[in-house]
């Protein structure tokens, strides 16, 4: 332990002023108003004895006497403070014992970097003694391994991987790699995840180690950058400019301001066009597998996941840093069925979490989401329709038309409300009309079935204009999209959209816009968030 040394001037004015504003300011690592120099301890002062010479025994003595009083209740004082310079392997130690202020000595913004827009960050440090008790992992953030490079590592470097890679190819630098994230914790059998957790962070704007959550992006980022990393062809930020697709609010927003006339064909009710309500609570579902989480799940956490009131992963293996979880269901782990896993998510959901949210939203680990887009969406949806997501069944998402029915598109993500998921867990095995048996990856098909038997109908999520909000492939493609020529192969996605048919060019996608598939790459969804929540207009 580090004692802090005392002045050795009991009378000096100077020295109790600051021994004062000492222990006013408590255990404080910072040098603010000369409280501690750079290694945290006080400040050593000159000893000045002109007054010694000539002094009678007796005052000696009163003041050496006078003197170690005045050590002894520093040292006690100081046994019970310890040094601020603790690393940040003992933070969660230092915040057991209820000094959960720590700062980490690690640089706060990286050269060159930028903090994403955040509105309703809150002073209240939620990482206390009380909260780490229930939920160890809380503020838990991997640690940012610089590249050896230096300044001369770009971010272009990346985009170079296989998006099938699991990112133990990927240097340092990319945030991306196994190694970084380290050996996940062990969890019990019945573990029910704390799914608030990201959300906490997000709101904080701190991990526990004091660092900004999310991390800064780089400026790099908001440079054109396309799928390999090349400056030219980035087809998804001119979409993203073409379009004018921006975000409606902050993702720590706790509001959100609605146009509920921005909907496809729907009638004017008198209301102005601006309306600041509170914004519905929805919790994020992505399920995914165990390779992606140091990548793909990595990325979601650091950029759009908080701003979801509750964010969880449905894996292959179970990470309470995460979190995510790894469930049982019938039948193997594969592609071909996903609807078995899928049951076993909604199932989990609906058991824990049902009365805590209004909506529920589901999707794959290659999706990029604008949480605050879809909760201005939604709030605009039910002020509309003059309905709340509890009691009201909504069945929201990307619809299609295969021939064989209605379905929302699982690879641009749906969302259920409340009262929609309580209604589907109560007929969830009824093995005729809701495929309770069935093995298939056509998980969108098979609950749009089971949600169609039970009258449960789908919603027109276009704006006023037609463009759509909820985007099955990647900006660019959808920028870009063309239909087929004379002679040329039918193409499914016109198919599956003709009773409405597609916008194309700037208007395929609404500015509003919520979701986007086939977003592959970590480096990809960093690339998205930096566009549309840090970087400036004039880079666009």
């Amino acid at each position: 332990m580090h004692r802090r040394t005392a002045a050795t001037t009991p009378s000096s004015k100077v020295a109790a002023s600051r021994e004062r504003r000492a222990r006013r300011g408590g255990n404080k690592s910072n040098n603010g108003g000369g409280v501690r120099n750079v290694n945290g301890h006080l400040p050593h002062h000159s000893k000045h004895y002109s007054n010694e010479k000539g002094m009678g025994l007796g005052k000696r003595i009163t003041l050496l006497t006078i003197g170690l009083t005045f050590v002894c209740i520093l040292l006690i004082w100081g046994a019970g403070n310890s040094d601020s310079r603790i690393s940040p392997k003992n933070a969660i130690r230092r915040m057991r014992k209820g000094k959960s202020n720590y700062q980490s000595p690690r640089e706060k913004t990286q050269p060159e970097s930028i903090l994403p827009q955040t509105s309703d960050v809150t002073n209240q440090n939620p990482y206390t003694v009380e909260a780490l008790d229930k939920n160890p992992h809380l503020g838990w953030q991997p640690p940012l391994v610089p590249s050896p490079l230096g300044s001369s590592f770009s971010w272009r470097t990346c985009f170079k991987a296989d998006p099938t890679s699991d990112g133990s190819d990927q240097p340092a630098g990319c945030n991306e790699n196994p190694s970084e994230l380290g050996k996940a914790p062990a969890v019990e059998k019945d573990w029910v995840p704390d799914v608030t957790m990201v959300r906490t962070m997000m709101m904080y704007g701190k991990d526990r180690d004091g660092n900004p959550f999310p991390p800064p992006l780089s400026k790099e980022l908001c440079e054109d950058i396309a799928v390999r990393g090349g400056k030219q062809g980035d087809s998804n930020k001119e979409c993203v400019r073409e379009s004018m697709i921006r975000r409606t609010g902050a993702l720590n927003s706790t509001t959100v301001t609605i146009s509920p006339s921005n909907h496809y064909e729907a009638k004017s009710n008198g209301d102005t066009d601006s309306i600041v309500v509170p914004a519905p609570k929805i919790m994020c579902l992505v399920y995914t597998m165990a390779d992606a989480h140091a990548n793909r799940i990595r990325a979601m956490r650091e950029t759009w996941a908080g701003g979801c009131d509750g964010f969880l992963a449905f894996s292959t293996e179970s990470d309470p840093r995460l979190p995510a979880i790894s469930l049982e269901h019938e039948g193997p782990e594969a592609y071909e069925n996903m609807w078995q896993k899928v049951r076993s998510i909604w199932k989990f959901v609906g058991t824990h979490y049902l009365e805590d949210y209004d909506w529920f939203f589901i999707g794959g680990d290659d999706l990029y989401v604008l949480p605050h887009n879809l909760k201005t969406y939604l709030a605009s949806l039910i002020h509309k329709d003059g309905t709340d997501p509890k009691s009201k069944e909504y069945f929201v998402g990307r619809r299609f038309n295969s021939g064989g029915g209605l379905f929302n598109s699982g690879g641009a993500g749906y969302s259920l409300s409340q009262a929609t998921l309580r209604k589907f867990l109560a007929a969830m095995d009824d093995a005729k009309h809701c495929s309770a048996d069935k093995r298939t990856s056509m998980e969108d098909v098979m609950i749009a079935r089971c949600l169609s038997h039970l009258g449960i109908y789908f919603t027109d999520t276009r704006d006023a204009k037609g463009r759509e909000r909820f985007h099955p492939f990647a900006p660019g493609s959808h920028l870009h999209w063309t239909p087929p020529g004379p002679g040329q192969q039918r193409d499914w996605y016109e198919d599956y959209n003709k009773d409405w048919g597609i916008l194309q060019g700037k208007d395929c996608c609404a500015p509003d816009s919520v979701s986007f598939h086939y977003i592959k790459k970590a480096s990809m969804a960093r690339h998205m968030e930096a566009l549309l929540y840090s970087c400036d207009e004039a880079v666009m």
